[in-house]
């Protein structure tokens, strides 16, 4: 009775309203259900065509398809496509002949992997494809993705393995089952049937040719809309990742059906009314609940691809591009990652009150298919078998460490020592995380300073090509907060967001700072925890908190008067605060000083690679900086350790430099217990190298030896003053060993790491010992070459 009395007043309702219409406008009224919302036609163009969209069989689709096709034209006959669909994923045969598909949809239905990515080249090298099939697919590909994903339906396989279960969604897919099974549903109604997008665990996705040249975003035109492009940019932004509606399901509270709603833009219309037979049948207005948990969601996440620097013509800005990732491909990419992303070219009509100011005119933006890293972190390389050759082969070489850093920009004239330094920066030392939670860092720092004109600024793009998350950026164009992290609002959702820096883009990589000097020094102070304790921790606009920046630093200046003044004290030059110099492991003071033969040398060398466009024979074959990369990935995986008998060993080295400096009225450096640090993080760098467990004698020495040279312009300036040549000051230091161990005897190896700390070459030694030899002041072992004073 209670269904009578709701149901009575209706008619009479309606007999209210129609007497007041004119008899001749009854036959032009439209359908009751189209006009409900007039004003909200205008406001949102795209949520009212979606039920019809959905209840819209594809026989019809294609036959208005067909209507719509100018005369001429071929249709395309889309269940022969899905068979050639299906026949290709069943039949295509991988490098070494197993069904590589197959193999795939196997591990798709044992719930190890949840995308199925087709790959343009499969098709390509497929017998049975034609050019026409590839063309299509390329220019219509969002609808060949759904012919792929049905194909993959009919053919997924039964799983053979036992997977963890998703208890919520498989009893809701049990329950639709059995209900489809009974006749629950009413099948004459599309809305009332099970989408296919709700009962797949998969997504599809088209991968572009991979040997095609990405388009760089400016030559992305309309004549792309729809179609699978290839582009090629960094990423500038990126969204967090959210829920995506997929499927909506509702719940009628009068006829108890399910109903569902494809949704297949950013923005839809919720139904309100349950449009099932029984309801209209029975002229009640259902009132439909959204179901949350019986709905489908996807991964969404939003990207901002802005142009190279390389791409930009001249006196042009960097355009930039959205990019949508989904499902799987989210959290793919980090601000700061270049990467080539293939995806289909699609149009995104505006909505709301923007819709109304633009008109016809709708925003771009790509649906990701698929993503590539240009250079991949060290922890991700994975390296080939013909790299692991080479480098079992590089390893096996005893002057590896040479060519390695010669390797390192060789078109740069000189600077040997300086390029072993960047190498074993690019190396670095593991992280140490003690018991109670403190951490000593790994990375190494390293601060060059030096004349204009002697090729900072080239070692440190180079240095930033080579690594594989570099962030170069200079003195003057840089903020406190463009370093460390700036508060924004999110142009989204209108929130106070954290936008990262450069120090935090260059987490685990390379931050090369140009023109460190020019820096402000309230900015300048903004690096001094990021150097120290690999953190950049903010209070500001109501968000507190520490953001992680492990980062290795590598800085270039010029002294504090443009060129370094002699008469001054190196402290006077160098013009940084002691806080900040004690930061860096290695200061490398490179003077520009007029020598006839080096500079005969550097005119010919800069010459050559002028006219040639390469650098000179190094005597080997430069390595590439992907080898260097590979190499350099396989010897971070090496964690070695200091040995007992070598912490006497450093621990004298490192009191012997505070004793020189104590001595010296214009010391050359800061010498803390950092630069102990620094003496162990530079022999770790070297054992990882030669892919050792343990640290050697010979490591420590020439990580001594590197914090010597950094400091040779002026060890030389020095010995000029004192007027001791080469030979003399050799015999001084050997003299001074000798006196200081109390001993008549000092080995060659110990004699020549004591003066190549000084600067001093083997051939100037020999040259030494000979001189004295025929002064019988010592005597030189025949085959050790080892020396032994003689007691006047």
């Amino acid at each position: 009775m209670k269904g009578d009395e709701k149901s009575e007043p209706r008619p009479t309702q309606t007999h209210l309203i129609f007497p007041a219409t004119p008899p001749l406008a009854v036959p032009a009224k439209p359908p009751p259900l189209i006009p409900l919302f007039p004003p909200f036609r205008q406001t949102l163009p795209i949520s009212l065509p979606q039920p019809t969209r959905v209840s819209l069989p594809p026989t019809t689709a294609a036959a208005d398809a067909a209507d719509a096709m100018p005369p001429g034209a071929k249709t395309v006959d889309y269940a022969g496509e899905r068979a050639l669909a299906k026949d290709f994923l069943t039949n295509f045969a991988g490098p070494h002949g197993e069904p590589k598909y197959q193999n795939i949809l196997q591990d798709i239905a044992n719930r190890k992997i949840r995308a199925v990515q087709i790959e343009l080249d499969d098709l390509f090298h497929y017998k049975d494809v034609d050019e026409e099939f590839l063309q299509r697919v390329t220019e219509n590909t969002k609808r060949y993705i759904g012919i792929f994903a049905e194909a993959v339906d009919e053919l997924m396989p039964e799983p053979t393995e036992a997977f963890t279960v998703d208890e919520d969604r498989d009893i809701l897919m049990t329950q639709r089952v059995d209900e489809g099974a009974d006749g629950g549903a009413d099948g004459t109604d599309p809305l009332q049937r099970m989408p296919p997008e709700i009962k797949r665990f998969f997504e599809v996705y088209i991968k572009a040719f991979s040997k095609v040249t990405p388009l760089t975003l400016r030559q992305v035109k309309a004549s792309n809309i729809g179609q699978l492009v290839k582009i090629s940019g960094i990423v500038t932004r990126c969204s967090d990742v959210k829920p995506l509606m997929q499927v909506a399901v509702y719940t009628c509270e009068e006829c108890g059906f399910e109903i569902y709603q494809e949704v297949t833009a950013r923005v839809f219309m919720p139904l309100f009314e349950c449009p099932s037979q029984r309801c209209k049948l029975n002229k009640a207005k259902g009132n439909l609940i959204l179901q949350l948990r019986a709905s489908k969601f996807l991964k969404f996440q939003e990207v901002k691809l802005q142009e190279l620097a390389e791409h930009v013509p001249k006196g042009h800005i960097p355009r930039s591009l959205t990019a949508h990732l989904r499902g799987e491909l989210t959290r793919k990419v980090a601000p700061g990652d270049v990467v080539e992303m293939s995806g289909v070219f699609l149009p995104m009509p505006y909505h709301g009150f923007r819709a109304m100011r633009a008109g016809l005119v709708a925003d771009t933006y790509l649906e990701a298919m698929s993503i590539t890293h240009f250079k991949k972190k060290y922890e991700e390389y994975e390296l080939k078998g013909d790299e692991q050759e080479q480098i079992d082969r590089l390893a096996e070489d005893g002057d590896i460490y040479s060519k390695l850093s010669k390797s390192l920009a060789p078109e740069i004239f000189g600077h040997e020592d300086v390029k072993k330094a960047l190498l074993l920066l690019l190396v670095g030392a593991p992280h140490r995380k003690l018991a109670d939670g403190m951490k000593i860092r790994g990375d190494l720092h390293i601060c060059l300073m030096g004349d204009p004109g002697v090729a900072k600024s080239q070692l440190l793009k180079h240095i930033i090509n080579v690594a594989p998350r570099g962030v170069y950026t200079t003195g003057r164009g840089s903020s406190g907060v463009g370093l460390t992290a700036a508060v924004q609002k999110d142009p989204v959702t209108n929130e106070f967001v954290l936008e990262g820096g450069a120090l935090v883009l260059a987490d685990m990589g390379i931050c090369a700072i140009d023109e460190f000097d020019k820096m402000e020094e309230s900015d300048r102070t903004a690096i001094h925890e990021v150097m120290e304790q690999q953190t950049v921790s903010i209070a500001k606009a109501g968000i507190t908190t520490s953001l992680n920046a492990r980062t290795a630093v590598i800085a270039a200046a010029n002294p504090a008067w443009g060129r370094y003044d002699m008469r001054r004290t190196p402290a006077e030059n160098i013009n940084l605060p002691p806080a900040l110099l004690s930061r860096f492991d290695l200061l490398w003071l490179i003077l520009d000083r007029a020598d006839m033969e080096t500079d005969l040398e550097m005119a010919r060398h800069v010459v050559h690679v002028h006219q040639n466009l390469e650098s000179p024979a190094l005597g080997f074959t430069a390595l590439e900086p992907s080898v260097l990369r590979a190499y350099i990935s396989a010897a971070r995986r090496v964690t070695p350790s200091v040995p007992r008998d070598l912490e006497e060993y450093i621990a004298t080295a490192y009191s012997s430099i505070r004793q020189e400096e104590a001595k010296s009225n214009a010391p050359h450096s800061y010498t803390t217990i950092r630069t102990l640090l620094s003496i162990v993080r530079i022999s770790i760098a070297l054992a990882r190298l030669r892919f050792s467990e343990t640290v050697a004698q010979s490591d420590v020495d020439e990580a001594l030896r590197l914090m010597q040279m950094s400091k040779y312009s002026l060890y030389s300036d020095d010995r000029q003053r004192s007027g001791l040549d080469a030979i003399s000051d050799i015999y001084s230091i050997l003299r001074d060993e000798a006196a200081r161990t109390s001993s008549m005897d000092v080995k060659f190896a110990h004699a020549l790491n004591l003066i190549s700390r000084k600067g001093y070459s083997e051939a100037q030694l020999k040259e030494c010992l000979e001189e004295y030899a025929s002064l019988n002041v010592w005597q030189i072992h025949q085959s050790t070459f080892d020396i032994h004073f003689i007691d006047a």
